[in-house]
């Protein structure tokens, strides 16, 4: 199958890749051997990325071992959760991690949400909307029944303006109490240098970094609801990242009226190459009546 993805979707076959080169690694992070098969059936020029991938593969490694283990750690504590990936691309998660039995939505632009219906199919559990996570009306599709949500936004929000992603944010906060996100965040250094990257400066229409915080805590003054909860630095998490210093993290919304307790937020880095650093990000909301996390 040919793929004339542009734009922020051809992003996805990066991701892709990285997964798929890891999982072949000698000693591999990951096990994802559903990337590897894509792969090897879409008519992609992968070659591209080959000979200067290797700081792409280690991090989307990286930063997908960890994104495993905090889901894993959340739907534990909350196995009747809806889990919404925003921009999910090709994202294998649902099957790596075998949730079949999780009320899961895949939520991404048309062009790539036909090309991951090649791969997998939806179920009474499983569903595909096809728009722009900005058109809000997917909300509407989406049952939650007052049960746990937990959002999963991986490689996204950085191709999105900051005036995008506020009123983004604030929607999410007032429309799902109690809910939790994991995201990624650019470093502000690398916001419009997208062209430096050593993978995304391969493809033949490479979308622009826009968005990245130096404080992840500037955040909490988008709604007050928000609250940055807890980062981890790729770099801490596997020592072969060597000069690469990136970081996941956590982050919760609150209702402004209620609160269940105070957490802080530690930005860390291994204090080399500081233009390299993303945070994964942690957002949880919680209403004044209940809270989803044990204080």
């Amino acid at each position: 199958m040919n793929e004339k993805l542009t734009g922020i979707p051809e992003t996805l076959l990066i991701a892709l890749w990285a997964r798929a080169n890891a999982t072949r690694q000698q000693h591999p992070i990951i096990n994802d051997t559903k990337a590897v098969e894509m792969v090897r059936e879409i008519d992609y020029d992968f070659s591209r990325f080959e000979n200067s991938g290797r700081l792409t593969t280690l991090g989307v490694a990286i930063r997908t071992m960890i994104l495993d283990r905090e889901l894993s750690n959340l739907l534990e504590k909350h196995p009747d959760a809806v889990v919404i990936n925003l921009g999910a691309g090709l994202d294998t998660r649902h099957t790596r991690m075998g949730c079949d039995s999780v009320d899961w939505h895949e939520i991404d632009l048309p062009e790539s949400i036909e090309l991951r219906a090649r791969f997998f199919s939806e179920t009474d559990h499983y569903h595909f909307i096809a728009q722009s996570m900005l058109d809000m009306s997917w909300i509407e599709k989406i049952q939650t029944a007052e049960r746990p949500v937990i959002f999963l936004a991986e490689g996204l929000f950085m191709y999105f303006d900051e005036t995008e992603l506020k009123p983004f944010f604030s929607t999410l906060a007032e429309t799902f109490s109690g809910a939790e996100m994991l995201f990624e965040m650019l470093c502000p250094i690398m916001v419009g240098r997208a062209k430096h990257h050593e993978t995304l400066k391969k493809i033949d229409s490479a979308p622009a970094f826009k968005w990245g915080l130096k404080n992840t805590r500037d955040m909490e003054a988008w709604h007050p609801g928000i609250h940055i909860v807890d980062e981890w630095n790729y770099y801490d998490e596997h020592k072969g990242a060597g000069g690469s210093s990136v970081c996941l993290g956590a982050c919760r919304f609150y209702d402004p009226v209620w609160r269940a307790g105070s957490y802080t937020c530690v930005l860390m880095t291994n204090g080399k190459r500081r233009h390299d650093t993303f945070f994964m990000e942690h957002v949880h909301s919680a209403n004044r009546h209940e809270s989803l996390f044990d204080n």
